[in-house]
């Protein structure tokens, strides 16, 4: 009792930091959204800026330094204590859960809706969405109302008609919208991000954000430079197309910018996504080139306002670029007969992950350059040596994968790169009384590491927790499918018992109308010698990741402002005022674009040498290679060898009732669940995942909390 009143104390402790440091950066967050409100409006340009000028007026910053100062460090100093909220929440998730005593009073708000085209939102999502929206009308507007108070003076300036001018400014008016949009777009994409964990979110549940903001900004970029091809031909002035003004706005820069953007447009919408995938994976790699040539059109000036996000989502980058370096070591995998794979690497054992954790594969040897994301299936705690994911031939990239193993002349080795694993910071599962699993197909992998979780939750002698009941549905196509199922229970000696565990899986076979009579094959145990330079997988900075990553955020920072400052007291400000010679924009900008790279390229290489020795000695921890093969070895032949219902004390049999030739009633099943708090989770195709979502934002089910669990490009 001593040693679990010290854990709650800590824990308690810890919550109150991590509560203060939310506050901290809801104020500061505040504080920058109202810079944008406010800084299209005359008080802004007629009183607040010549005192911000005034104020910052520095030999070393120029007019940069007040725009970093209002726009870019707030979002990197929520960047920064966002590591240390990540670092406080680390630990033993069950102690968290104890901590938990709050009441899940946001129920309402988190009820899902099916919104189309925005598909699965919940009425928070929906709130957000809406003040997102608001932002940019006030931003459109009170920006036309500015720049039209002076629509005549402008048009005598230009030459041209009062409402030549006017489209003029409402082209303008529409991009600085745009920039909005691109200013939020990254955030989603940055994978190891310290700000998402701050809302509760992950990088692989946010992409719908990311597709939402690209499709906004790309349609209001569009509308940029449609108007402005508009108002130079009426007034007789195509040849400003091919203007690229050092001292101002690039013109060919920014009609780069957009043909590279509406490249990636097009082949981001789910027709063209889904049917060439690689078209639109190649395509998206044009992002690089689309931020080079957006910063050359606009100047470094307005870029800063931009720039967190992208600077975030460029560290992020670099870490994975890091990590993906190493090979890791393949030691097995799995065949089922339902076109399915399981592939098992060698993990370092201080390597802690969450339940619906991913990780990103790639494999030269069928493409060099796509990574693709897979659930990982297996437990941290029960299996500290080892990390598998589920693969199902899905496309051509799984399909070329599954050819390789299931060769008859299999290979030894199979070179295997990954990034990750990346997950929620905590999971919140256990505050529930019943938890209800429905999947389609491949999307049963999530549910597995949860299912794991909770095995290893409720068998340990450490824990006084007790586990809710678990609802497992998955749906099958044939009875091939339930091969999956043998994978609930870990690859692990000794392996936990499941008894403790009130399961139940109700299994669905679509199209087979009857059990089959031809017994399916067993799971094929195919193992690999890895190569000596193989590593087992690891934190690229071990258990103090999150402060590491505040440190290059802080410390690329530091150099990024101090080139910039060397380069203005020395090069820009004497020639912008002592000369009649104005520092080229595209220069300044193309050295600021080098020295963020030169920032977080030195700072982030210096932190992984750094590591570099730590995470050699834990692969030394890892097993001899041979034993390692042998030790597998014994467990898979031991697992192929065995039927699922013979494994004493841990069969899963007993709870698994198989229906075939029809599909779910999931409203009368969930309606018939009884519970104070009922966690319903789904993961598989888009139908399934809306159905569930209807039916439990519809009100027919009671304290219902529902969680969408697919990833979707």
């Amino acid at each position: 009792m001593g040693e679990e009143k010290k854990q709650l104390v800590c824990c308690g402790g810890r919550k109150m930091i991590q509560a203060a440091i939310l506050g901290l950066a809801l104020i500061v967050f505040l504080g920058n959204v109202m810079m944008w409100i406010i800084m299209p409006t005359f008080t802004y340009y007629l009183k607040w800026l010549p005192h911000i000028l005034a104020d910052t007026n520095s030999t070393f910053f120029d007019i940069q330094g007040p725009i970093m100062l209002n726009f870019t460090f707030p979002i990197l100093f929520i960047a920064v204590i966002g590591c240390i909220y990540i670092h406080l929440g680390k630990g033993s998730p069950n102690v968290q859960s104890k901590c938990k005593c709050r009441k899940d009073w946001l129920r309402v708000l988190r009820k899902p809706n099916i919104i189309k085209p925005l598909g699965i939102v919940t009425w928070i999502e929906v709130l957000f969405v809406a003040m997102f929206v608001v932002l940019c009308v006030w931003y459109f507007a009170a920006y036309v109302r500015y720049q039209y108070s002076s629509i005549t003076t402008y048009a005598a300036t230009k030459g041209v008609q009062v409402w030549q001018a006017k489209i003029d400014r409402l082209a303008l008016v529409v991009g600085l919208t745009g920039n909005i949009c691109l200013t939020f777009m990254f955030y989603p994409v940055t994978r190891g991000s310290s700000i998402l964990p701050l809302l509760g979110l992950t990088s692989e549940g946010s992409i719908k954000y990311h597709i939402w903001l690209g499709h906004s900004a790309m349609a209001l970029f569009t509308a940029h430079g449609f108007l402005y091809i508009v108002f130079w031909a009426l007034s007789h002035r195509l040849s400003e197309m091919l203007k690229w003004d050092p001292h101002y706005i690039s013109n060919v820069a920014g009609e780069i910018s957009l043909v590279l953007g509406l490249t990636m447009w097009v082949t981001a919408f789910p027709s063209t996504r889904r049917k060439m995938f690689e078209l639109f994976y190649y395509t998206h790699y044009l992002y690089v080139a689309f931020m080079v040539f957006f910063i050359l059109h606009t100047g470094i000036f307005y870029a800063c306002i931009m720039l967190p996000g992208f600077y975030l989502f460029l560290i992020d980058r670099f870490l994975r670029f890091l990590q993906s370096r190493q090979n890791v070591r393949l030691i097995s995998a799995r065949l089922l007969p339902c076109e399915t794979f399981e592939l098992n690497f060698s993990k370092a054992p201080g390597l802690k992950y969450s339940p619906t954790s991913i990780m990103f594969l790639n494999v030269p040897s069928v493409s060099k350059l796509q990574w693709h994301p897979f659930t990982v299936t297996s437990n941290s705690n029960m299996e500290e040596d080892t990390m598998s994911v589920i693969i199902k031939c899905e496309g051509s990239w799984t399909k070329k994968l599954y050819d390789v193993l299931s060769a008859p002349s299999p290979v030894d080795s199979l070179q295997v790169s990954v990034e990750g694993p990346y997950g929620p910071a905590h999971t919140d599962f256990l505050r529930h009384d019943v938890v209800v699993m429905i999947s389609g197909g491949s999307g049963i992998t999530p549910f597995i590491s949860i299912i794991k979780e909770l095995i290893f939750i409720s068998s340990s002698s450490t824990q006084n927790q007790k586990t809710p009941k678990v609802v497992l549905i998955p749906i099958f196509k044939n009875s091939s499918h339930l091969s999956i199922l043998d994978l609930l229970l870990p690859l692990s000696s000794p392996t936990p018992t499941a008894s403790n565990l009130d399961i139940q899986i109700e299994a669905y076979i679509t199209r087979e109308t009857q059990q089959a009579t031809i017994i399916p094959e067993k799971p094929q145990p195919l193992c690999f010698k890895p190569k000596t330079s193989d590593a087992p997988i690891s934190s690229i900075f071990g258990p103090n990741s999150s402060l590491w990553l505040a440190a290059i955020i802080s410390a690329s920072f530091l150099i990024y402002l101090s080139l910039v400052a060397i380069l203005y007291q020395y090069y820009v400000y004497p020639m912008d005022h002592g000369t009649n010679k104005v520092f080229p924009y595209h220069t300044r900008a193309l050295l600021n674009m080098l020295f963020i790279c030169f920032g977080i390229v030195v700072s982030a290489s210096a932190a992984f040498l750094w590591n570099k020795k730590k995470i050699a000695r834990e692969a030394k921890q890892i097993q001899d290679i041979a034993d390692s093969t042998k030790s597998i070895t014994t467990l898979l032949t031991y697992a192929a060898d065995q039927e699922l219902e013979s494994l004493p004390n841990q069969s899963l049999t007993g709870s698994i009732n198989t229906h075939y030739g029809k599909r779910p009633d999931l409203k009368r099943i969930l309606m018939e669940i009884k519970g104070s708090s009922v966690g319903v989770f789904a993961s598989g195709p888009k139908k399934l995942r809306h159905d569930v979502a209807a039916i439990c934002g519809s009100g027919l089910v009671n304290n219902v909390t529902f969680e969408s669990n697919s990833f979707n490009w």
